[in-house]
């Protein structure tokens, strides 16, 4: 099963989203109309654009999720997916991203920590 396909129809459904080639050069990315929130890595995987305030405010639950890895001084979180639990931890996790999104919680351009090969629209 394909969960992470599984997970992008869920959130492409969300009407603050659109789908959009990442940054990192993942095939599936969904953004607001000023940041990239969600992408995709393989069947089973998704990267998460909290931000590092957001992170900090949720770290006690990011950190007692077995399915939530933290990346050293970033602003995403990846969430391995591997049954429906899993999908709609990311979905409340992405509910989060956008809320940090709309709040200014986002400063500066923090890209994902995987191999970026094109930029937004490109």
């Amino acid at each position: 099963m394909n969960t992470a396909r599984h997970a992008s129809e869920r959130l492409m459904s969300w009407p603050s989203l659109t789908a959009d080639r990442a940054r990192c050069g993942a095939e599936l990315g969904l953004r607001t109309a000023t940041q990239e929130i969600v992408h995709f890595h393989g069947e089973h995987e998704a990267d998460v654009h909290l931000t590092r305030a957001m992170i900090a405010k949720l770290r006690p639950a990011l950190l007692g999720s077995s399915a939530v890895r933290l990346r050293a001084g970033s602003g995403w979180v990846t969430v391995h997916l591997d049954m429906g639990s899993d999908i709609d931890l990311l979905a409340t996790l992405v509910s989060a991203a956008l809320q940090a999104s709309t709040r200014g919680m986002h400063t500066l351009p923090d890209d994902c920590t995987r191999t970026r090969v094109a930029p937004y629209g490109g």
